[in-house]
């Protein structure tokens, strides 16, 4: 969709802002570029739709020389998203996002029309439709600017950073949101950040930029954690990088253990039968299954639990959905060193203990398997 071909952003004071770079953006995928301050990630972003006009070099998109089509015609095929959303403060939500479309000649109904289903689409209630921005959360504002950047259906999508200003928290919430959108919609995405977390979750390619606009390596998440091309981007992948790494393992090879499960309501036989000499708690669930804690087997009967013996499970991760950096992080949060499997209702489906989970990842890297490389 998107070919840049050695481009160079030249500023009068001599100033190189981008400096001879090459990448072929893949169809339908997520690219995201990530680097320092002042590696030139927005400026990249900007010359894709020609608010920067590149110095040297060719931007294609979908094959054809950008610079061949009328301006207002480019900006108008491509969503725009920014840091803080960059709404009109006068206007209602939903007039926001009909903003594109009627500058295309929708009329009025069709326009809103489509600005509410994108409301729902992104998630948000269709209940803020007739308020304005200042009247919504960080977070819902910025739903808002990724709804008004597909109100016209643009094959792409530029993201500036859109999701920094937000708490950790919103800022979660938006990337799964994001992904999901894309997952339905299957766009062409550039997104700027220079947060590494953010680009390995979101990115089906990472582009690395360095200080004076240079490539440093352009490869998927995976490969990337796993083979820095030079010490700058292994310095800039942090000292945690195998941790990032088993974000791309699969959680469903681990070897769980059933045996410590016992149901809150269970019988002195069955709570006898459930001690085993692997694990020196049991792990108490409620009548559905779901878990309630750990508890030593010595201080468990039959007709009920004493809630103040019971210690904290910390949190659980879902069974083939969580990575086999999720499980690991569960095991390291709970105070017993275990970890907690459950189904996608929440349901325990199993046990595992860190040293299990340190096995499954010795395996993991002796394969070479990823999430990815299993999925194909």
């Amino acid at each position: 969709m998107i070919r840049i071909d050695s481009v160079t952003k030249r500023y009068p004071d001599g100033t190189v802002a981008v400096d001879r770079l090459s990448l072929e953006i893949p169809d339908r995928s997520i690219t995201v570029l990530v680097g320092p301050s002042g590696c030139g990630k927005t400026t990249t972003l900007r010359m894709i739709n020609r608010m920067v006009e590149p110095s040297e070099g060719t931007i294609l998109i979908d094959g054809k020389d950008s610079r061949q089509q009328p301006v207002n015609t480019l900006r108008r095929s491509m969503g725009y998203v920014i840091q803080n959303a960059g709404l009109f403060q006068h206007r209602t939500i939903v007039d926001n996002i009909a903003t594109v479309p009627r500058m295309l000649g929708w009329g009025k109904e069709k326009a809103r029309a489509r600005a509410r289903e994108l409301m729902e689409r992104v998630g948000l209630d269709g209940s803020l439709a007739k308020r304005y921005p200042y009247q919504l959360s960080g977070g819902q504002q910025q739903r808002v600017g990724v709804a008004r950047a597909l109100a016209a259906d643009p094959p792409v999508l530029l993201m500036d950073e859109p999701f920094s200003a937000v708490d950790p928290i919103v800022r979660k919430g938006l990337q799964d949101e994001l992904l999901r959108i894309q997952d339905e919609l299957g766009k062409t995405i550039v997104f700027v950040t220079h947060d590494i977390d953010e680009a390995v979750k979101i990115g089906t390619m990472v582009a690395v930029m360095r200080t004076g606009g240079k490539l440093a390596q352009y490869a998927p998440p995976a490969e990337l954690l796993s083979n820095p091309a030079d010490a700058f981007v292994e310095d800039f992948l942090g000292t945690d990088r195998g941790i990032r790494r088993l974000s791309f393992f699969p959680s469903a090879g681990l070897r769980l253990l059933t045996a410590p499960v016992v149901a809150v309501d269970a019988t002195a036989e069955q709570i006898a039968a459930r001690g085993t000499a692997e694990a020196p708690y049991l792990l108490v669930t409620d009548v559905d299954g779901r878990p309630l804690g750990w508890i030593e087997p010595g201080d468990l009967t039959a007709g009920g639990v004493d809630a103040a013996r019971l210690v904290s499970y910390g949190r659980p991760f879902v069974v083939g959905t969580d990575s086999l950096r999720a499980a690991l992080d569960c095991a390291v949060l709970s105070p017993t060193g275990w970890a907690v499997g459950v189904d996608a209702e929440g349901r325990v489906a199993g046990v595992v203990s860190q040293q299990a989970i340190g096995e499954a990842i010795r395996k993991a890297h002796a394969e070479g398997r990823t999430d990815a490389q299993v999925a194909r």
